[in-house]
């Protein structure tokens, strides 16, 4: 008779071996969702964070800035820039009002350049938290896989003591069903877990990367709102 296969090996397999790796299944669909949805976002991120950098540079008014700014909802800069703009027209506003000055374009002043970086700090924070988004089933799947494939593991040798008690034989035909489902779940454990860490790693150090793009454009940001509204 031909050897079996793996997908012969797993349908012969107890129940316990079919859930196992059914979850740890589920784990890697999950993960591959995931990773492949965040490369599509954090390349599109990247794409329009440089699209608006170069407009934040090379204009000379916010106004202009944030109009283009709402076509390049992607860039995590953006989020930064609208939060900081909201902060400042606010401030702007009230201290016209208290002047009673509408038409004098010396009194486009903000009061306090610490709200400002707080706002900016604020949705640094929201930004980052939506970057992030999914990277801990990421880890969790990384950790928890490996175990869930040796708790399979566990299992098919009990499975297979348990044959070899039953039937009083020791030859490979009486324990093979039992070392299957062992060796199928190990398998599928590091399956799960290889490609999610891998995953893990690179978006925490694109995280890491995004993060320190964001610092540098607060400092720009309260940089420039310091010469023209101070």
């Amino acid at each position: 008779s031909s050897t079996p296969g793996l997908c012969e090996l797993f349908w012969s397999s107890g129940p316990m071996a079919k859930i196992i790796f059914g979850l740890l299944g589920s784990l890697s669909v999950g993960s591959w969702t995931i990773m492949i949805g965040k490369m599509l976002h954090f390349r599109r991120a990247r794409a329009h964070n440089r699209e608006f950098l170069e407009t934040f540079r090379n204009s000379s008014r916010f106004g202009e800035v944030n109009q283009r700014a709402e076509t390049l909802t992607s860039s995590p800069l953006v989020g930064l820039f609208q939060s900081g703009y909201v902060e400042i027209d606010s401030q702007v506003k009230s201290f016209r009002e208290r002047q009673g000055a509408a038409g004098d374009s010396a009194l486009y002043q903000i009061r306090s350049l610490q709200s400002i970086e707080r706002s900016l700090r604020r949705s640094l924070g929201v930004e980052l938290q939506a970057l992030g988004k999914g990277t801990s089933f990421l880890a969790t799947t990384a950790a928890a896989s490996p175990f869930i494939g040796l708790f399979g593991t566990v299992w098919g040798i009990m499975v297979a003591f348990r044959d070899i008690g039953v039937t009083g034989s020791t030859s490979l035909v009486a324990v093979a069903p039992g070392i299957a489902e062992a060796l199928i779940n190990t398998a599928a454990g590091l399956a799960a877990a290889i490609p999610a860490l891998m995953g893990y790693n690179y978006f925490t150090h694109s995280l890491r990367q995004f993060r320190a793009e964001m610092d540098d454009f607060i400092l720009d940001f309260l940089n420039l709102a310091e010469r023209n509204f101070t």
